[in-house]
Order: structure tokens, then sequence, then C-alpha cells
């Protein structure tokens, strides 16, 4: 098993198959978009198939399939199925902005698939288009709908931005009410593509104290190892409600994620500026074992949290969220 320099197990991949996305949502990129990565500069799936081998030996044992929008990739469909067919992890989930997702889930439910996680930031159609600079809302709600009619486990990433979604806290939180849905709300993170980084209004704190001035008698769950939320129960909802604290990173110390872009970047923390090029390693002839030691390697000298990897990056945060796998 993969063990950091901080004895923190290392269990969970965050693996981006694609930069591109369908939407341009503020919080991601500006609204002409990013210079996205050269087809040929994208992992293939043959070699994403052979890290995920090499990962699996190592001891992951979660994979999230991320991008940009995934399901913009042409055969993800192929892949899942080959990755979930070889029993590589325990558990597959996979990241959407739902655009495209909805004609998928009866196969990806046959696959195996364990859970989705929509990002939705609004469930009023005009603030959505002005978030994502798109006219998809439809699309999202369906796929949501009907999402609800298979056996996933669904979660929905909120990320609250003062002056923009305010208004939705409380109608996204009532997602939870009577299906079986986890409402996730995010901090804004600077990862916008812009180098320009928004006031911090809806910190968690801030989501907390408005959470229980609705809902007094909601009663905070055990954090597991390793998850990035705080969660909780509030009586009479079927679902629960969780806070992210991206920005303020209250979850760091027992983080057990590595992030692997599509160009092949192995990231050891979010806030990293650089990460470990795996793609050179697999197109220069290494062995398998050689990547499994510089993988090791790596990991053993992993930031403690992501106030030291941001200090330690030299420049301001610019890049979008796209290109590390959001």
């Amino acid at each position: 098993m993969l063990k950091d320099n901080f004895g923190r197990d290392i269990t969970y991949l965050r693996l981006a198959v694609t930069d591109r996305c369908n939407l341009r949502c503020t919080y991601c990129m500006p609204a002409e978009g990013i210079l996205f990565a050269p087809r040929k500069e994208i992992l293939s799936y043959e070699e994403l198939s052979r890290l995920c081998s090499i990962y699996s030996d190592l001891g992951i044992r979660k994979i999230r399939i991320t991008g940009g929008e995934p399901f913009l990739r042409r055969d993800l469909m192929t892949f899942l199925k080959e990755i979930s067919e070889r029993n590589y992890f325990d558990k597959i989930s996979v990241t959407t902005n739902g655009t495209l997702t909805r004609p998928f889930l009866p196969e990806l439910a046959d696959l195996g698939i364990h859970d989705f996680n929509l990002s939705l930031d609004s469930i009023n159609k005009e603030r959505f288009e002005r978030i994502t600079r798109r006219n998809c809302f439809d699309e999202v709600m369906s796929c949501l709908s009907e999402l609800t009619n298979q056996p996933f486990r669904i979660k929905i990433n909120a990320v609250m931005m003062a002056g923009v979604n305010d208004d939705d806290f409380i109608p996204l939180t009532l997602l939870a009410l009577d299906k079986k849905i986890d409402v996730r709300f995010i901090e804004e993170m600077p990862f916008n593509g812009t180098g320009k980084t928004a006031e911090l209004i809806w910190t968690e704190v801030t989501m907390e104290n408005k959470l229980r001035s609705f809902y007094p008698n909601m009663i905070q769950m055990p954090m597991e190892p390793g998850s990035t939320s705080r969660n909780f129960v509030i009586p009479g909802f079927k679902g629960t409600v969780g806070l992210i604290a991206a920005y303020t990173r209250s979850f760091c110390g027992t983080c057990n994620r590595i992030r692997l872009t599509p160009s092949g970047e192995m990231k050891t923390c979010l806030y990293a500026q650089k990460g470990m090029n795996l793609k050179e390693m697999l197109r220069s002839g290494h062995t398998d074992d050689e990547i499994k030691i510089a993988i090791q390697s790596s990991i053993q000298e992993r930031y403690r949290n992501g106030w030291e990897a941001e200090r330690d990056r030299g420049v301001e945060v610019s890049e979008s969220m796209a290109t590390i796998g959001g």
C-alpha cells in the first residue's frame, strides 16, 4: 500500500480523462475558454489502463473519473467497461456536469459504477445559465431525475459564490429532503483560469451557520479519515448535507488522494504547481516496476497540506480546474 511521508495511506485516485468541457463556469474558466492540451499530449486509453493496473497493484482502491467533462471524450464507456471488468478497484465513481450523461446511465449501472457527483450550482434556470454561460439547464435536471431512478449514490456539488447563487443555498439543500441525495456545498477556489481570486464570503463556517439558522437540530456525522466534507443529518431528510472547505482546507490532515491530469502529470496535492510526469515515463519505455518506484518516491515528497503546497508554488494560482481534474 502507498503511504506518504506523513504516514497517510493513499488509496484514492482522481483520474481526469480530458481537460475539455462544454460549459464555461465562471469559477472554473474564462468565457473564451482555456488553451486545451493538444490531442497527442493527452494520455491514450491504453496508457490510462496501464496506469490503472499499476495504481491497483500499489493499493489504490477507489478511482474517480473526472475531466473537464469526461463524457466529451469519445469511447469513454469502453474504457470504463475495461477497468470495471478487470476489477482494478473496489469502487469506481464519476464526476460529471450532467449535460451528456443521461443516455449512458443504465449501462453505467450495469457496469457497477458506485456513485455520481453531479455539478449543479443553481436550480434556477437563469442563474444556472449565467454561471455556466451555456443553455443546458434542462439537460442537467433531466440527468438528475434519471440518476434518482438508478442504483447510484448521488452527490450534488455546488460551489457557493457571493452575489451569484446565494439564493440557491436552501433550495439546493432541499434536494436532500425527500430523496437519498447528498448535497455538498464547496468553498470557491482560485482555479478559474484567470489568476484572479474572488473574495471568499461563503466559507465553511458561514455555510454551517446559515444551515443551523434554518435547521438548528441538524447533527454532524462522524468524519471519516480522508473525507473532504463535514456531513450533516437534518431530521426528516432522506439525504445528507455536506460542507467542503476547499479553500480554507481544514481537511488536509487526513488526505488520502492523488490526481492524474489528462496529460499524465501525477499531482499529490491539488494546490501543488507541478507533479511527476508519468506520460514521459510511459512513452520512453520504462517498465511497470520502474513507474511504481517513481510513484512511491513522489508520494514520499508530499506536502503536509494545501497551504504548504500553495506557499511553495512561487506564482499565483492561475490554472483552470479542468486542467487538473475537477
